[in-house]
């Protein structure tokens, strides 16, 4: 199955309008990390205590509801929480909280939940789910996440120096940073929290990523020996390299994507985050693949004539 035929589609040409595109998309995520004085981390990682509450209606329990989270607020206000990240959960009958508690969280919660019952008498209310990560744990789950993602890093740039060159490894190296800063960046500017499963979801990212870069690669590879002893342009050559393997890079993207976005819509709140981490890795992925990745090598033969 192919979508192009004989596609000779010049992407080297543009190349410096990709940099430029690239940098300001890293700039714009910098800057966003710094004025957010860095992630917004989730109970996972900064700890603290979440909690899932079911309101089930004593009549009918399948029946839609809509619960006040204003009201809800009222009762945490009373148990000093007021600053509690509380809002729906999946569906309208389900809430979650985040509080920033880690000690006598059992005491403190089941308080809630009996005050919850007494101010919303027509409910069934009941507790789904208490997940508490003490401060300490938060902190080397911080430091581990970011440990993996550079060791993840380190042995890409080692494995492509060794199956292709430095420059294949510096450009793929690159490339995985540049998806993983503009992704996070992407969650700070929404303001959305950074979970184990974000983390899950960036290293995933990082495999995507290099896995599509080092198909173009071994395209590159394989049209430069078979061109080494013809006069060859190497920027024409890269073009024809990205364009051989344009179907293959359309056809898995684009059926991963669809993939993910079904799971984004109707996965439930729990995936919503970690497939929306997805959705923006394959796409940046693709992109960095083509535009980030092969025109670093571009660059380097460019220096290594002129040096």
């Amino acid at each position: 199955m192919r979508f192009f035929r004989n596609p000779t589609y010049k992407f080297m040409e543009v190349r410096k309008a990709a940099f430029l595109i690239s940098g300001a998309l890293v700039l714009v995520s910098i800057i966003s990390l710094i004025l957010h004085g860095g992630p917004r981390y989730s109970v996972d990682f900064r700890g603290g205590t979440f909690m899932e509450v079911r309101f089930e209606d004593k009549v009918d329990p399948e029946k839609s509801l809509n619960i006040n989270i204003g009201k809800v607020r009222q009762v945490f206000d009373e148990f000093g929480l007021g600053s509690a990240e509380i809002k729906h959960y999946g569906s309208l009958q389900e809430i979650s909280i985040r509080a920033d508690i880690t000690e006598n969280t059992d005491e403190i919660f089941h308080d809630l939940v009996k005050k919850l019952s007494e101010d919303f008498p027509e409910y069934n209310v009941i507790e789904m789910r208490k997940e508490t990560v003490g401060p300490k744990v938060g902190k080397e789950l911080v430091v581990a996440a970011v440990l993996a993602i550079l060791w993840a890093t380190v042995f890409i740039l080692i494995y492509i120096m060794w199956r292709f060159e430095l420059r294949f490894g510096i450009g793929a190296v690159v490339a995985t940073i540049h998806d993983v800063v503009v992704t996070i960046g992407i969650f700070s500017l929404l303001n959305i929290e950074i979970s184990i499963a974000i983390v899950a979801a960036l290293l995933t990212i990082v495999g995507y990523s290099l896995n599509d870069t080092i198909v173009v690669f071994d395209r590159i590879r394989e049209n430069f020996k078979t061109l080494k002893r013809e006069a060859f342009d190497y920027t024409s050559m890269i073009n024809r390299s990205i364009n051989e393997t344009l179907s293959r890079t359309i056809i898995t993207s684009g059926t991963t994507l669809l993939v993910v976005v079904v799971l984004y819509f109707f996965g439930g709140e729990v995936l919503k985050d970690f497939s929306f981490a997805l959705i923006c890795g394959i796409l940046i992925g693709t992109y960095s693949s083509i535009f980030v990745a092969s025109p670093i090598l571009v660059e380097f033969e460019f220096r290594k004539k002129t040096s």
